[in-house]
């Protein structure tokens, strides 16, 4: 007898008994290994409106945005930067622009502090983040294009 039919002559609740134990053993134990893994993005290629409500806070340097998980800000010096709003520590969704040290990254869940280029400031948990993912801005009036 093959596989889908012996499952199929158990039953829908059988075949769960059966297989959970299996599906559960490949997930881990340690829940905060597995909290906040969201993907770095990739392919990033957008453009903002400026004169947008959402986005007056670009008006003032030190002011900041989230959009596609990426940290738009513009920085004390009154230059657009971008950073993957996904922290490299751990990948939680928490990065952002601080008008701190000239104006830095910074994630406030393990404390994770990045420069402007994405090159870490300090250790966490005894090991140095890896570098926070920089994205390209490009202005053209007032249409701010994100981009990697």
């Amino acid at each position: 007898m093959e596989r889908k039919q012996f499952l199929k002559s158990l039953g829908a609740s059988a075949a769960f008994a059966i297989a959970f134990p299996c599906l559960h053993g490949c997930s881990s134990d340690n829940d905060e290994e597995t909290e906040g893994n969201t993907p770095i993005p990739t392919g990033i290629d957008f453009t903002i409106d400026l004169d947008e409500p959402a986005n007056a806070k670009l008006a003032d340097n030190g002011g900041f945005v989230l959009k596609n998980l990426v940290v738009i800000a513009r920085n004390l010096e009154g230059e657009f930067v971008a950073a993957s709003q996904v922290c490299s520590h751990q990948g939680y969704e928490e990065v952002r622009f601080v008008d701190s040290d000239g104006g830095i990254f910074y994630c406030d869940v393990h404390g994770s502090r990045f420069e402007q280029n994405g090159a870490p400031l300090n250790q966490v948990d005894g090991a140095t983040a890896k570098t926070l993912k920089i994205f390209k801005t490009e202005l053209t009036g007032t249409m701010l294009r994100i981009y990697e």
